[in-house]
């Protein structure tokens, strides 16, 4: 099932898409997802049910699945191992170790502020970064909370999939020696175009591809992940406990603006476009700023 948060006629809903991504099915009640995530039994129930006139896709504005997180995203990085190599060369890692590698899955977060949905502008920021990158991921939503949970189980506690684009200020990740600065600036996770159920999904590897004004940048296939998302989640759970909703962006592959010889950042007019199999494609522009 797909399911989108979009703003028609100036009020916020949350809808069943239909399969060919044309239309939508309100879900009367529901501002956005996280309320049917979190009583998915019964929601699941209601939206198999559901019946209602449909509104033409093109005549909303999709807003993220999630506009705004409960709490930070959960992040990896240095997930894929061509990545892992980039990064130390690049001479932004100010976290380098001997090996490119990690051992450990190497976890940070966003904050909620900086989600938007497809379609909308990104804020360069130019008066804090000069050195702003793109990031393509698979994202995870999880409809099961728990803390501790095992690596056998933790698929169990997924509820579905999106797709989130980990803008990085470059600059502020490196000079802080730490990444939340970095990663957190307003409107730094454009997250959708819409959420996926797992069921509809399934467990097999998907294919990420991401390109910048139409030139292909970063083609994987999320098989190619050093952690899975069985540990990952094993690995966040381990002392923390995850509450339904929770989002985990997994990590992006080989290919990013810092992977090249100069440099490629993103400025103002650049288009970014993100696509996952079964997951859409997920669009944004850099703006003007503000």
């Amino acid at each position: 099932m797909k399911l989108i948060t979009f703003r028609h006629q100036g009020i916020q809903q949350s809808g069943v898409l239909s399969e060919d991504a044309l239309t939508v099915t309100v879900v009367p009640g529901a501002q956005d997802l996280l309320p049917l995530i979190e009583n998915w039994a019964e929601a699941a129930a209601q939206l198999a049910a559901l019946s209602g006139p449909a509104i033409d896709v093109a005549e909303v504005e999709l807003l993220a699945p999630i506009p705004l997180p409960r709490r930070n995203i959960f992040c990896v990085g240095r997930n894929y191992v061509e990545h892992a190599k980039e990064f130390a060369n690049s001479g932004y890692d100010a976290t380098a170790s001997a090996s490119a590698q990690p051992d450990y899955p190497v976890v940070f977060t966003k904050a909620p502020s900086t989600v938007i949905g497809t379609g909308a502008d990104i804020d360069p920021h130019t008066g804090v970064t000069s050195e702003l990158d793109y990031e393509a991921e698979l994202g995870v939503i999880l409809g099961k909370g728990g803390r501790g949970i095992n690596k056998a189980d933790a698929l169990k506690h997924v509820w579905g999939y999106t797709i989130i684009n980990d803008v990085t200020a470059r600059d502020l990740q490196k000079n802080h020696k730490q990444w939340f600065l970095g990663k957190s600036l307003d409107t730094h996770a454009p997250m959708g175009p819409w959420a996926v159920t797992r069921d509809e999904v399934g467990d097999g590897p998907l294919d990420l591809l991401c390109t910048v004004n139409g030139e292909t940048r970063q083609k994987a296939t999320t098989a190619d992940l050093i952690f899975d998302v069985p540990t990952i989640i094993e690995t966040i759970s381990a002392g923390i406990t995850l509450q339904p909703g929770d989002i985990i962006a997994t990590g992006t592959p080989v290919g990013v603006g810092i992977g090249f010889t100069p440099p490629r950042f993103l400025t103002t007019g650049d288009v970014v476009e993100i696509s996952i199999s079964k997951l859409g494609t997920l669009r944004n522009r850099i703006g003007e700023g503000r």
